[in-house]
């Protein structure tokens, strides 16, 4: 009797072992990378270019995590038709939750130099002017939008000069730096 228990237990874990490999639940360090080489592309978003190697990291860390979630096995992920858009959703998700979390990552969607660029804020600004600056336009973001979507719906729908994000970049430039813009409308 113990025998058969005994050899009952053994095919029982061999199956099981089987079946374990047979219908992976994690992802392995390889297919992992594999998710982080796809994720290479979106680099050049304007959110993410900005990032710090160490701060990209942690946001593709974020987006695999997501992925992995929803997808426990890999090879059915990376067989789905639509596996790039897919892709995209998460990492547009994951961008808007980590706004939402911080509204100063603002200086990710716009960047200093771009600003200065667009005549926005002043060239020459110390680290500290810049994170007054960012400090000064998150708290109007979230003193005008409820919603991290509100947000995005915005920057979307920001093609014009006078927009409400514009205003609100020109309000902090002036109050901190004196730093007059001058918004020209645009006529149709």
């Amino acid at each position: 009797m113990k025998k058969f228990i005994l050899s009952f237990a053994v095919v029982a874990l061999v199956f099981g072992g089987l079946l374990a490999c047979g219908e992976q639940t994690k992802w392995n360090r390889e297919e992992r990378q594999a998710m982080r080489n796809l994720l290479r592309d979106y680099r050049k978003m304007v959110y993410l270019n900005d990032l710090s190697e160490a701060e990209y990291m942690l946001f593709t860390d974020d987006v695999i995590a997501s992925v992995e979630e929803a997808y426990p096995v890999y090879t059915t992920f990376v067989e789905m038709p639509a596996v790039n858009d897919t892709v995209q959703v998460y990492v547009v998700t994951t961008i808007v939750e980590q706004l939402a979390a911080d509204a100063s990552n603002m200086r990710h969607l716009y960047p200093y130099r771009d600003l200065v660029s667009a005549n926005i804020l002043p060239d020459g600004l110390s680290r500290a002017q810049q994170n007054a600056f960012y400090q000064c336009f998150a708290n109007a973001v979230d003193n005008t939008y409820a919603t991290p979507e509100q947000l995005v719906n915005a920057i979307v729908a920001d093609t014009v000069q006078t927009s409400q994000i514009a205003q609100m970049q020109a309000t902090c430039a002036n109050e901190l730096f004196g730093w007059t813009i001058e918004i020209i409308e645009v006529g149709n």
